[in-house]
């Protein structure tokens, strides 16, 4: 009898491991996990005006409260990138699973290698020097008109239509004046 005392420890210590997994191992990725309150969530939903007609990139998806949000209340195609492999299974488990699973596309591996071409709406909730690698790419890409949404942490050199204080959100448009830098330069 003295072997069901060391399943229990053995159950206890795959426990903690996997929960210090979920919570530190994104840093080897390049990034922590902190999940977005419910409040900001909505709130970045909100202030980007997505609708039926969007297409939203999330930045950093996690587990997917923004992903599954848009698609299910904001019918929006919604396009959720993700770099650690057990989020990244969990979002998959939860699309399989949930609803509209045909608005929702994952991708899993590194943001910036992605193109943001189609994206009508992106959302980040991603640390600065992150949010600063990201600019000159979303200059790049991002078409006139397409906003960005960013919870905690701005984007240095843009300015913000909007904050929200009390969610600690940013919403961002790309000015209609500009093109891509990818249009200007005889792209596409």
């Amino acid at each position: 009898m003295a072997v069901e005392p060391l399943v229990w420890l053995a159950l206890l210590l795959a426990a903690i491991a996997a929960v210090a997994y979920f919570v530190f191992a994104s840093f080897a990725f390049g990034a922590g996990y902190q999940p977005t309150p419910r409040r900001s969530v909505e709130s970045m939903l909100r202030l980007a005006e997505l609708g039926p007609n969007d297409t939203l990139y999330d930045l950093g998806a996690g587990t997917g409260a923004i992903v599954f949000r848009a698609a299910r209340v904001y019918r929006a195609r919604v396009v959720g990138v993700e770099v650690e492999p057990l989020r990244f299974g969990i979002l998959r488990l939860r699309r399989a699973m949930g609803p509209f699973p045909d608005r929702i596309t994952l991708r899993w591996g590194n943001l910036f290698s992605l193109d943001f071409r189609d994206a009508t709406v992106v959302s980040a909730f991603l640390w600065p020097g992150a949010m600063v690698r990201l600019r000159p790419k979303l200059e790049a890409e991002l078409r006139p008109g397409a906003r960005v949404v960013s919870h905690c942490h701005e984007i240095v050199g843009w300015k913000a239509e909007v904050y929200d204080p009390e969610t600690d959100v940013y919403l961002y448009r790309r000015p209609a004046g500009t093109a891509p830098a990818s249009a200007r330069a005889g792209g596409t």
